[in-house]
């Protein structure tokens, strides 16, 4: 693959710029940085389907004044085959940065000490909330 980068770190896009955090307020520029994880099995044509749907969301919700500026990061399968890592630590640190991402289905690796790649980047990222709908009759 000759566009295959060497660490699971990509530069960011170029014009894009990261939510920021103060406080208890997120800064969203103009063009924010959102690190995007494509997903494994169905994941590829999910994505794309995706994508195309937020660009479309922004592009008429702002009138093009906004965009988003996609960052791939690695998990999953493709982590595993380029990297040897099924969640490596960039990518946990890349969602750090930018505060926000989108992720595709991950498989589960089977006997590797993961039991769930979901599970672990919930842990990580320290996402866990167990919500259930209440309602009052």
């Amino acid at each position: 693959m000759p566009n295959t980068p060497l660490s699971p770190r990509n530069a960011p896009p170029a014009g894009g710029s990261p939510i920021t955090l103060s406080g208890s307020t997120l800064t969203v520029p103009d063009q924010p940085i959102i690190p995007f994880i494509e997903g494994d099995g169905t994941g590829p044509d999910i994505w794309r389907a995706s994508r195309h749907v937020f660009d479309s969301a922004v592009e008429i919700a702002y009138g093009g004044r906004r965009r988003l500026a996609w960052h791939e990061v690695y998990a999953g399968e493709k982590a595993k085959d380029r990297f040897d890592s099924w969640l490596p630590d960039e990518t946990l640190e890349e969602i750090n940065t930018y505060l926000v991402a989108i992720k595709g289905p991950l498989t589960t690796p089977v006997g590797g000490g993961i039991r769930s790649l979901n599970v672990a980047l919930r842990q990580k990222l320290d996402l866990y909330a167990c919500l259930r709908p209440v309602r009052w009759f």
